[in-house]
């Protein structure tokens, strides 16, 4: 029970409380009958909540929650437990009437926990009678209007009649959720606010941040610094005759070979990296424009700072790039001056890479620490899939690094070219030729589709939906057509293109099925708009069709490996970076109505709080 759209599910509910005085006990028993009231829920027997608060000594105690002041039965449940939980410590060994010893105490990781989660439920439940009053004072207004409306249309005089018959009805007379959110409120004070209504109100009304014009100031410095180092770093590179297509074996040759193989792995992943973030701002901007509820999507707590706005995404990619762009001229620089044999410069694009890990591990308050610390923990989800649960912001991260193979497979290169030594060797090849390094590259393409198989095992674990395997087989079928690709890449034999081609096929017809049907929710045959769905948000519905057409499109650039494009004298490498690139920007278009639709389920199914389970569920053991 956590908001006050869930409060109507509610059951009567049971919890047991250690044996006291009798003082305590008409203590007690007075806050039971505050508990309880008129009009309780129906529903099953009520069930024992499991272990009592210090773990020995219990009696039950039945709890029925009334309709009318859910707030205060959280309160009196609260205090009852709290009293005890405070009253025994948690490395405390409770001690039977017989002498011998009992069970231990709840520890403060658990009290902690709890404290949390009724904290949220506040907070939501809170966020839910906000905006029950708001959308009273909007039917009000609507009444308003269409009275107006209705006088300006008819020519007759009946605003007042009317208006006055709906000022004094119940729905905008009644204060009822008003003086709910007050209580809500000073209890939240009382007990999660050590009595400081500012801090308590951080977390029930969180403000929001205020615009400024240093943001978008520092934005177009750090992009115009950016333009004119990439600028000359393309003419600098195009003069030495870089990024050309060379005989040379990979693993030998000159100078221009030789920074293909160290420097421009980390140039293109950072271009990579940039890119989706640079789509996942315009995506922000997308999703605010057309409404889409984002921020609840993803569960960002602007009162912790964790929720990210468009400008400040921009910011961070305009610095990113304008840093990278110039530390690679001057690496680029000093190259073409002769001294891309000194292990120092060969260094330097590890270096760069270096710090940008150090910066997202960085425990100090600086730029946008919140943001990182929840990225890292939602990776952290991510790498150990089954063994949390999944939510929307974990799996739709792990989709977005399904689109990001080819900067994991860069980083592999990366970690063994400088772990190894090879920058001190000059051994290029090294990385490349070895065969358990060749090798490795099998499980770097697995591992974004193996994560998100797991997160489709631990989803369909939890909730019981068949779709869930349905939908892990589709990152199977991925999986094998990534598997297919490298054993292609290896051996370009008769053998591995069929392979390749069938199991490729397979999986891209899976995935534009679950695109359109699942994810999307598009391609509805009974639908009041032609091969959509019923609800669009987009007022164009050309945008669809096309839409699903480009990814279509975009969905088969795996054929580059089969038809080896030519593009003029480029390098291979760079063609297939822009090939990379094109599925970045599929997923930063399919980032767009992936939301689009979960807000309309959200919407249909009127969600508008999250749903936090409270600490009052074990089954009693006795």
């Amino acid at each position: 029970m956590t908001s006050a759209a869930d409060t109507d599910q509610l059951n009567e509910q049971e919890t047991t409380t250690p044996t006291k005085d009798p003082a305590a006990d008409t203590a007690h028993e007075d806050q039971r009958q505050d508990l309880e009231g008129p009009g309780t829920f129906g529903g099953p027997e009520p069930k024992s909540l499991g272990r009592s608060a210090s773990g020995c000594g219990r009696k039950s105690l039945k709890i029925s929650i009334p309709l009318t002041n859910p707030s205060r039965m959280i309160a009196a449940l609260t205090d009852i437990l709290w009293d005890e939980l405070a009253a025994q410590p948690g490395s405390k060994k409770c001690s039977n009437p017989d002498g011998s010893a009992g069970k231990q105490g709840v520890s403060k990781t658990k009290l902690r926990r709890a404290e949390k989660m009724i904290r949220g439920a506040f907070v939501e439940l809170y966020k839910g009678l906000g905006y029950l009053a708001t959308y009273r004072n909007l039917n009000m207004m609507a009444f308003v209007k269409i009275l107006k409306k209705f006088e300006k249309i008819t020519g007759k005089q009946v605003l007042a009649v009317y208006l006055k018959v709906v000022e004094s009805s119940y729905f905008n007379s009644s204060d009822e959720a008003l003086k709910l959110m007050d209580e809500v409120g000073d209890i939240f004070v009382r007990h999660f606010a050590g009595d400081n209504r500012r801090k308590a109100m951080k977390y029930l009304k969180p403000a929001q941040r205020k615009e400024s014009h240093a943001v978008p100031f520092f934005t177009g410095l750090a992009t115009g610094c950016f333009a004119a180092l990439f600028l000359g770093y393309c003419v600098m590179a195009h003069m030495a005759g870089l990024y050309l297509y060379t005989a040379a074996p990979r693993g030998r040759g000159g100078v221009s070979a030789r920074y293909m193989e160290t420097a421009y792995p980390v140039l293109s992943m950072f271009a990579l990296l940039f890119l989706h973030l640079l789509l996942y701002g315009c995506n922000m901007v997308a999703w605010r424009r057309c409404r889409v509820n984002y921020g609840f999507i993803f569960a960002s707590s602007p009162a912790a700072g964790g929720e990210l706005r468009p400008r400040d995404v921009f910011l961070a990619c305009a610095a990113s790039m304008a840093a990278v762009a110039g530390v690679m001229f001057a690496h680029l620089a000093l190259v073409l001056r002769g001294y891309h044999a000194s292990p120092h410069v060969q260094a330097i694009p590890g270096f760069l890479l270096l710090a940008f890990l150090l910066l997202l591990f960085c425990p100090l308050n600086v730029v946008y620490r919140s943001s990182r610390l929840r990225f890292l923990r939602i990776l952290r989800n991510i790498v150990l899939s089954p063994l949390y649960k999944v939510v929307m912001v974990d799996f739709f991260m792990a989709d977005q690094l399904c689109s990001q193979v080819p900067i994991l497979r860069s980083m592999e290169y990366l970690a063994c070219y400088y772990i190894s030594g090879s920058y001190r060797t000059q051994d290029y090849g090294y990385c490349i030729n070895t065969k358990h390094i060749r090798d490795l590259a099998y499980a770097v393409s697995f591992l974004p589709y193996y994560w998100r198989a797991m997160q489709c095992a631990r989803r369909w674990f939890d909730e019981g939906d068949t779709s869930h395997l349905v939908n892990l087989g589709k990152y199977v079928s991925a999986m094998l057509a990534a598997g297919a690709k490298v054993a292609y890449e290896k051996d370009e034999s008769l053998a591995s293109l069929t392979l390749l081609v069938a199991v490729s096929s397979t999986a891209t017809v899976y995935q534009l099925y679950w695109d359109f049907v699942k994810d999307w929710g598009l391609l509805q045959p009974n639908s009041n708009n032609p091969w959509l769905r019923n609800d669009l948000i987009l007022k164009r519905k050309y945008m669809y069709y096309l839409s699903m057409g480009l990814n279509l499109v975009l969905r088969l650039a795996w054929l580059q490996t089969v038809i080896h494009p030519n593009f003029g004298s480029l390098d291979s490498r760079v063609t297939s970076f822009f090939l990379a690139a094109l599925e970045v920007i599929r997923r930063g278009h399919w980032n767009f109505y992936r939301l689009e639709n979960e807000h309309l389920n959200n919407a249909g199914k009127f969600r508008a709080v999250k749903t936090v389970p409270l600490p009052f569920h074990e089954e009693d053991e006795d």
